[in-house]
């Protein structure tokens, strides 16, 4: 009887010992999982980070391809202008006196009205008009006259 008690012992503590085994391992699975799961939700939240700078750096360099595209036209159309009025060449007299005095008459004009419609705008509702007056004639002053010293030849 001693051996069949014995036997029953051993029976159910090793049943005992499996089951727990068994239980360990069903936890230790389910931990590793959510660790599985929390590591794969890291590497998302960084896949979408990554792709998000990668977004912002292309629009960056769109925007500086697009910045460097508008200072060549720039660049281009002044080039074009000073080369279409070296292309004039000599005519009569007054048409010269009356074409060189074109640029100095349309920029003390272009000051005229912006000094006009500085007096008559009104402070609070046309602070456009004036700011859109300055610039017009700040920009046709650097354009008529910004690059007009004369050319030193290089010998």
């Amino acid at each position: 009887m001693a051996d069949i008690a014995g036997l029953a012992a051993s029976a159910a503590g090793g049943g005992l010992f499996g089951l727990v085994g068994t239980a360990i391992g069903r936890i230790a699975g389910m931990v590793e999982a959510r660790q599985a799961q929390a590591h794969e939700r890291a590497r998302w939240l960084h896949d979408a980070e990554m792709q998000k700078l990668r977004i912002e750096a292309d629009a960056a360099g769109q925007a500086a391809e697009l910045q460097k595209a508008e200072t060549s036209g720039a660049w281009a159309g002044l080039s074009a202008s000073m080369a279409a009025e070296a292309a004039i060449g000599e005519s009569y007299r007054w048409v010269n006196a009356v074409r060189a005095l074109t640029r100095p008459m349309l920029t003390v004009l272009l000051w005229g009205i912006t000094g006009a419609v500085f007096l008559k705008a009104d402070a609070a509702g046309q602070a456009g008009i004036v700011d859109t007056a300055t610039f017009a004639a700040t920009a046709a002053t650097l354009w008529w006259f910004g690059d007009r010293a004369p050319r030193r030849e290089v010998r």
